[in-house]
């Protein structure tokens, strides 16, 4: 067994001395809802993306800040959002929320990100937007996207949850033209606050809008409120708004995990380089590199099983348990599940890529506390169980 894992896990967050400190200094400030921390993330997550001209709000999820995009577009009864059926159902139930319909389209079967083909199809009169999910941290066909969008008068709302700090024709995911981006910080990504997201645009009235509905559709927010040295308890409820605001807690953990990115991202390149070099030779579809010049986050690293493998895929995830490995599978597709499948009438033969690449797919373990040790012992249970 490993020095230091008695059972790898799939996922483990790298939370270190310094964002402890940071979390105890918060605690003794009296600051522990949003306040002066949580301003400092947000300000500092755009200075990271390199990119002054760009408005970020600190939310409690990703699923919060992709229905405060939905909402601050206007989108409601009547329209249509198109997404992939290869994702977590927080990215199509926020469509639902609001009254919208969500339409369900297959990925590219090479990147496992939305197929622009199937978009452009699905396009409809009532289609309002559109939601890309870069999967994995491979960033997915953004140009073709933004093209499609600005011919037929469509919004983007980028679902960045596994995309930080990937590019697209290098350009970090949140500098682009879409209307809004949105981070996840949820324990296993490549940067945390335990639960946490951010939502990024460039359109001063879009964040506006989020930022009042962000606290109840509160035309002032909390800090603003309770920091000043004036009688300033009057405000305004202006819209009938959410609980989605980021706590200084979390932004404590945030603040200290933005500055470790670059190196996080460093050990996953590395550990991804390790794995594509000593799985090569085994019956499995490693997942796909990034376009020249362009940065795959690898928040995932998701392997599939190559048709002629001597076993299936649940039988090499209970292969890999009995070895002490954990593992995981993204997705279970949106057309698999009761709720989608039932309201849609939707079958796997509408979706043969996801479908397919759900039959044999796994995520096995990539965090940057893993050793090359805990690594060493994944590939030799692989190794193992398929050689």
């Amino acid at each position: 067994m490993s020095e230091k894992f008695s059972f790898l896990p799939f996922a483990l967050p790298d939370i270190g001395e310094e964002e402890i400190a940071e979390v105890v200094d918060t605690l003794r400030s009296g600051w522990v809802t949003t306040g002066p921390k949580a301003k400092r993330f947000e300000i500092d997550f755009a200075a990271f993306l390199g990119d002054s001209a760009l408005h970020c709000m600190g939310v409690n999820s990703a699923t919060a800040g992709l229905h405060l995009a939905l909402e601050a577009l206007g989108i409601g009864p009547g329209d249509e959002v198109i997404t992939t059926t290869h994702t977590f159902t927080a990215t199509a139930e926020v469509v639902r929320y609001l009254g919208a319909d969500t339409v369900l389209v297959d990925i590219d079967p090479a990147t496992l990100c939305i197929d622009v083909s199937a978009v452009e199809a699905a396009i409809t009169r009532r289609t309002k937007a559109i939601i890309p999910v870069h999967f994995a941290g491979l960033a997915a066909d953004m140009k073709s996207l933004l093209a499609i969008a600005e011919s037929r008068g469509l919004k983007i709302v980028e679902d960045a949850a596994h995309a930080l700090p990937a590019t697209s024709d290098g350009r970090v995911i949140g500098t682009l033209e879409s209307d809004i981006t949105v981070f996840s910080f949820y324990a296993n990504k490549t940067i945390t606050t335990g639960e946490g997201g951010m939502v990024v645009t460039r359109d001063r009235a879009l964040a506006e809008r989020m930022k009042v509905m962000r606290q109840h559709g509160i035309n002032r927010d909390a800090f603003d409120r309770f920091q000043s040295r004036t009688p300033a308890w009057y405000y305004e409820v202006i819209a009938p708004g959410f609980k989605y605001n980021l706590t200084d807690i979390a932004a404590a953990i945030g603040l200290v995990q933005l500055t470790k990115l670059r190196r996080f991202l460093q050990r996953r390149e590395y550990l991804a380089a390790r794995y594509h070099e000593a799985l090569r030779s085994l019956p499995l579809i490693l997942p796909a590199d990034p376009p020249s010049g362009d940065v795959h986050a690898w928040h995932l690293y998701v392997v599939r099983l190559a048709p002629f493998a001597k076993t299936t895929r649940d039988g090499l995830i209970q292969a890999l348990s009995d070895s002490g490995i954990g593992t995981s599978v993204h997705y279970i597709p949106l057309h698999r599940q009761p709720y989608w499948r039932d309201r849609y009438q939707l079958s796997p033969e509408m979706f043969p890529h996801s479908d397919a690449a759900y039959q044999s797919m796994l995520s096995i373990p990539l965090f940057t506390a893993m050793t090359d040790g805990d690594q060493d012992r994944v590939i030799a249970a692989l190794h193992e169980a398929l050689g």
